[in-house]
């Protein structure tokens, strides 16, 4: 259906899903949250998907927060990733999640990408983690899972500044593993991932085991902390509301909108 907020498309065992918001460039709305999640959710429980490529409908990847419902709905908002989570979904799934990169991924759509097994990216694709612009703290795994692909210190940066790293940068960082021309992208993606769809379940299965516990003694303590204090935070939204404005207007300026 061409007006799900989630597209699905099965090649082999492969499954493919793209956010599908893109005059909203695929931002979070709670509507969106709660999708997201049930694509993951369902393509993870279906045994004859052995892979998942996980998009956005151009031109953006995923723009994160849905500025205009948190400012509107405050708390209510981000109880959304408690009860449906889309970016827990994708990190704590069984089925491997390929993330292809194709425009702006930014806040909670780049803590959604960090949850994937590994990511490729268009020649387009830009990133940032804008949380501290905004004036919230990120409570979707960004500084659990940000430092173990780029570092302490540059996931520090990124966080602190805001600033946006483009295609070539994300790779020499390692915060995508390659980067592809536009048009390829997909065909890319849907290649690598019917590789791994060819490798036993039972195997797969393991191997994403064998990762997910040698991570857990790093990764679990600071998804711990990171939630309680963020979600402490997002308790009071008073001023928020001018930041929220503010940091929009800036994310149109960089995406060219």
């Amino acid at each position: 259906m061409t007006d799900s907020l989630v597209l699905t498309a099965d090649h082999g065992a492969v499954r493919l899903l793209t956010l599908n918001r893109p005059d909203a460039r695929n931002a979070l709305s709670r509507d969106l949250i709660r999708a997201t999640y049930a694509a993951v959710t369902e393509a993870d429980a279906d045994d004859s998907v052995h892979a998942v490529v996980l998009t956005g409908a151009d031109p953006a990847f995923c723009a994160g927060v849905d500025l205009k419902e948190a400012q509107r709905d405050g708390l209510q908002y981000f109880e959304e990733f408690r009860s449906q989570s889309c970016i827990a979904a994708v990190a704590t799934a069984r089925t491997p999640i390929i993330g292809a990169i194709n425009g702006a991924t930014f806040t909670g759509g780049l803590e959604m990408a960090l949850g994937c097994d590994f990511l490729i990216a268009s020649e387009r694709a830009v990133c940032a983690d804008t949380h501290a612009r905004v004036g919230i703290l990120p409570g979707g795994g960004m500084t659990a899972r940000l430092p173990r692909l780029v570092g302490l210190a540059m996931a520090r940066r990124l966080s602190m500044t805001g600033e946006v790293v483009d295609a070539a940068r994300a790779e020499r960082i390692g915060l995508v593993t390659e980067v592809v021309p536009h048009d390829r992208l997909l065909d890319r993606a849907l290649e690598l991932a019917s590789q791994i769809a060819e490798v036993p379940a039972s195997t797969m299965l393991g191997l994403k085991e064998i990762y997910a516990a040698g991570a857990a003694a790093v990764v679990d303590p600071a998804l711990a902390a990171e939630a309680a204090i963020a979600f402490a935070q997002h308790r009071d939204f008073e001023g928020l509301g001018d930041r929220f404005r503010a940091v929009s207007e800036r994310n149109k300026r960089q995406l060219g909108g």
